[in-house]
């Protein structure tokens, strides 16, 4: 019991305090845009692809495993379909709608989810939201990016395929994706038989940690209150969605091909997370209404930090 509330600090110290730093940071004008694009470049190039070796490394390989890749695109399906069908709609600016769009489906489990689940299920929970967040990486390409143009060619009402195709082809051969290498690095050795060291277990839970403050210190700096605070009630339904709609169709439909605990309430804590901050980064990228997925972000981050995980943490410990 100790133990369980001692990791329940991890909430504070690696998901709320870092976001206040890099809120601190960029408040005070202590570091540079360049140098907080430096930070991203470094988690995402470096501390991504390690994570992923040492987490695939120590996956158990069975049947579980092998649905598990198609199952992780339920995660940003289901929500975009139900986000389209229902509240979507209300948007009539094109910008505005494919950016509500952009926050439903994608969902912050590759950092959130990821240490939330190391949290309850330590390096098992760990790589089972990994699976979930590569699938989701890799729909970012393939279906994010194509649908965030499509939005932003409807409000200019032209259409530009050759840079649309441009875009996506450069996106999905970028440097930004070589955590790839590590998970197939990290599922050659465990499929080899080849024991992850102890020394290297340590250095990964530290990495969890450390990795966490690199991912979200620069989140904190990109938040702006007072470019996004009159979104924050139109955003209420994107809370519908993710914390209740989606979950609850996650969790059901999963119980369909997978049986074991430990899977299934890591599934769960995916499923919860909040939106992403790749639907901040994606709304920029296409030049769709920015302030909403940040307003999105903000406050579902801060719904699920206070309320949502440590609800779920006490019923799933």
């Amino acid at each position: 019991m100790l133990e369980d509330n001692y990791r329940l600090l991890f909430v504070l110290t690696d998901l709320i305090l870092p976001l206040i730093v890099g809120y601190f940071l960029h408040k005070n004008h202590l570091i540079t845009d360049r140098i907080n694009y430096f930070i991203i470049k470094f988690n995402i190039l470096g501390i991504c692809t390690l994570t992923a070796l040492f987490s695939f490394w120590a996956l158990p390989l069975n049947w579980d495993v092998l649905i598990l890749l198609p199952f992780g695109s339920l995660f940003v399906i289901v929500p975009g379909v139900v986000g389209y069908l229902t509240f979507a709609k209300r948007y009539k600016n094109m910008l505005s709608q494919g950016s509500y769009i952009m926050s439903v489906m994608l969902s912050n489990v590759g950092t959130l989810g990821g240490v939330c689940a190391f949290i309850l299920y330590s390096d098992v929970g760990f790589a089972y939201s990994q699976i979930i967040a590569s699938c989701q990486n890799f729909l970012l390409v393939v279906l994010c990016f194509p649908l965030a143009q499509y939005y932003y060619n409807r409000h200019i009402s032209a259409f530009s395929t050759e840079l649309k195709k441009t875009s996506i082809l450069k996106k999905f051969i970028s440097w930004n994706q070589i955590s790839v290498v590590g998970i197939c690095i990290g599922l050659f050795l465990n499929a080899r038989g080849v024991e992850r060291p102890e020394a290297l277990t340590t250095f990964f839970h530290f990495l969890v940690h450390f990795g966490a403050w690199v991912a979200l210190v620069p989140v904190g700096y990109l938040i702006n209150f007072s470019k996004i605070r009159h979104y924050y009630f139109k955003v209420f339904d994107i809370v519908i969605v993710r914390f209740l709609i989606v979950p609850a169709s996650i969790y059901i439909t999963a119980h369909i091909f997978f049986s074991d605990r430990v899977l299934l309430n890591s599934l769960l804590i995916c499923a919860i997370a909040p939106t992403a901050i790749n639907a901040v980064l994606t709304a920029k990228l296409y030049k769709l209404n920015v302030n909403l997925p940040v307003a999105s972000f903000v406050s579902t981050t801060a719904l699920f930090l206070v309320v949502i995980f440590p609800i779920v943490f006490f019923i799933l410990k």
